[in-house]
């Protein structure tokens, strides 16, 4: 399998846009001369889920042959962190200390207390993906049904959007927590929502155009999302892994680790959350980087200036 180094992504075009001005934020900001994808786990079938701690412990599915939650730790080994919990395709630590999960196979939202304990929050649903804001709010994504959904901290679901995104996949939050961007796996655009005091969705937009393949224009099969300290939002999708600044454009596609399997989830994790991760089939990759993740379990913060 042959890596990307950043030398050969520039030269191959893929890392700007047309006429990128001097204020916007390029991939040079983020990858590092030298450094590639790497293997941090691998002997399953689907990975998918990915997502982190404050220690920066990864947490992952295999949404097609795993039978829990996995944890690859800071020295990369990876043990069952909850047991009998099949069928995966979302996870993301909450603000009070618990891991949120959506069980896509049984049509439920859940949550797992730090020892493993599961207590279920909502049923017959069909959850894709989920975030989980510092004040406690979740939002999932309904690929099926069009929908975005919130389940608030006092457990009451309700439908905060429908039929506005074509197939509602991934989803993250601007650093500020202040807005949700989610990505369309039936489309080529991350939509964005300005979250409102009660927790409601307003003012949806196309804000994110995401680069598809030449085969099939229309639809760039935007997955699974993140964010980092500076803003910028990266989305996996058919093309790579593609990078957008706080104000919607396009910074660059990084080339998947393994061309030939899909790229479905990204999370920022590792030693101070430098480390970029990417579930690319039964493997899971990472790379250093010069930034790191936002962390949606702390306080909101405003986006910082990134590196020159």
């Amino acid at each position: 399998m042959k890596m990307h180094s950043l030398t050969t992504v520039l030269a191959t075009g893929l890392l700007f846009t047309a006429g990128l001005k001097a204020q916007d934020m390029p991939l040079s900001q983020v990858l590092i001369e030298g450094e590639d994808w790497e293997v941090a786990v691998e002997g399953f079938e689907f990975t998918d889920g990915l997502s982190t701690d404050a220690e920066g412990n990864l947490y992952f599915s295999d949404v097609k042959g795993g039978t829990a939650v996995y944890k690859a730790d800071l020295e990369g080994e990876v043990t069952e962190f909850v047991k009998d919990a099949p069928g995966i395709s979302g996870l993301q630590w909450g603000g009070d200390g618990n891991l949120y999960a959506c069980v896509a196979r049984e049509q439920r939202v859940v949550r797992f207390s730090k020892d493993g304990v599961e207590t279920e929050l909502v049923n017959e649903v069909r959850p894709n993906d989920l975030v989980v804001t510092h004040e406690g709010n979740l939002y999932f994504t309904m690929t099926p049904t069009k929908e975005i959904r919130r389940i608030d901290p006092e457990g009451k679901m309700t439908v905060v959007s429908e039929g506005v995104v074509n197939k509602p996949n991934g989803i993250t939050l601007s650093r500020d927590q202040g807005t949700l961007a989610v990505s369309d796996h039936g489309g080529k655009f991350v939509w964005t929502f300005r979250i409102e005091k009660d927790g409601s969705l307003a003012h949806p937009g196309n804000y994110m155009t995401m680069r598809t393949p030449v085969a099939d224009p229309e639809i760039a099969k935007g997955d699974g999302m993140a964010t980092d300290v500076h803003g910028r939002y990266y989305v996996t999708s058919a093309e790579g892994l593609q990078m957008f600044d706080p104000t919607g454009r396009m910074g660059g596609v990084i080339a998947k680790p393994d061309p030939s399997l899909p790229l479905v989830s990204a999370c920022f994790a590792g030693p101070d959350h430098a480390w970029l991760y990417v579930a690319n089939g039964g493997k899971i990759y990472r790379r250093k980087t010069k930034t790191s993740g936002a962390l949606f379990f702390e306080e909101p913060k405003n986006n910082e200036a990134p590196p020159k």
